[in-house]
């Protein structure tokens, strides 16, 4: 289903390749530019010129249409988006510049989705409200969260920094020695390319507790998300893993089937939901009396042979 929701936009949307190495502007600094851009538009009453900017932002995401009908109608299956946050932003801006309204309530409305979609795609939305943090972390950050003794279950956050050859090579020493209790690992907004994730995958899936991944807001494009596809196809590779975050990255629109069937399978491997067994077929004359037609359990198998049990939440 998502193999066509990655098409890119023409020039305007960048060189893929720069981004991928590092060249020019991350991906989410020019998305960031066009919807400032819409916002100044909107108070100068352009709206042609909002909706054109709008969907060079949405092909540079991955969403085809270029009306909202076709978001709406001819692609409502999108079931593996990998950022269905801006894709909901994005429909209500759509929904803004094209149905009829006064001047002010145009702008007030979509200058306010604008806001939103900043946030989501800046590294702001990362930190603490009221922190005193920089605008760009610095290689000290990097260094104190790398000299942490974790306890089980712990996370490390080295969002915004950003990282080089050699920073990837430090990261790969710790998780080494100290990362077998690490359960999220957050590298968003850190400038990671297919090449360094490349470098920094056999220190990952050897992890036995993570269960988080965090890569949004980087340089990543499909070849990054086939190779984490293959490695989740192997189930001794990442063996908890229950979400990778690719969004907001060069061209990853959704995320591969495979790699979502690698992660149910974990998840329900070490989980326990809740199921309901339906007896589809009638009782048979002579049956136990008494006997009901739905029954409740917390995952257990069926004690004797009996209808496949029907997980109550499937995606």
């Amino acid at each position: 289903m998502g193999a066509r929701l990655g098409r890119r936009a023409g020039p305007e949307a960048g060189s893929e390749a720069g981004a991928a190495t590092g060249c020019g502007p991350a991906p989410y600094e020019r998305r960031v530019r066009w919807l400032r851009e819409i916002q100044s538009t909107l108070r100068e009453r352009r709206p042609e010129r909002a909706q054109q900017l709008l969907r060079l932002l949405r092909q540079d995401l991955g969403l085809e249409g270029t009306l909202l009908t076709d978001i709406l109608c001819r692609n409502v299956a999108f079931l593996n988006l990998v950022d269905p946050i801006s894709h909901d932003l994005l429909v209500n801006l759509a929904r803004d510049l094209q149905c009829p309204k006064s001047d002010y309530e145009l702008w007030k409305s979509s200058d306010k989705t604008c806001r939103q979609l900043i946030y989501h795609l800046t590294p702001h939305s990362k930190w603490q409200q009221g922190s005193s943090l920089p605008r760009r972390k610095t290689q000290s950050c990097l260094k104190s969260n790398l000299q942490k003794t974790l306890p089980a279950g712990e996370t490390v956050n080295l969002s915004g920094i950003p990282l080089s050859v050699q920073d990837v090579q430090h990261i790969m020493h710790y998780l080494g020695s100290q990362g077998a209790r690490l359960a999220v690992l957050d590298l968003s907004f850190t400038g990671l390319s297919d090449e360094l994730l490349h470098q920094l995958l056999p220190s990952l899936w050897t992890l036995p507790c993570l269960t988080q991944l965090l890569l949004n807001g980087n340089r990543l494009t499909r070849a990054a998300a086939r190779e984490l596809t293959e490695a989740i196809k192997d189930t001794t590779k990442f063996p908890v893993l229950a979400w990778v975050d690719l969004g907001n990255n060069v061209d990853v629109a959704s995320l591969p089937q495979p790699l979502l069937v690698g992660l149910r399978r974990r998840l329900s491997q070490r989980t326990s939901l809740p199921t309901i067994y339906e007896s589809l077929d009638p009782e048979p004359e002579g049956g136990v009396a008494g006997a009901t037609a739905l029954a409740s359990t917390w995952g257990s198998a069926a004690a004797g042979p009996g209808p496949e049990p029907q997980a109550c939440c499937t995606r």
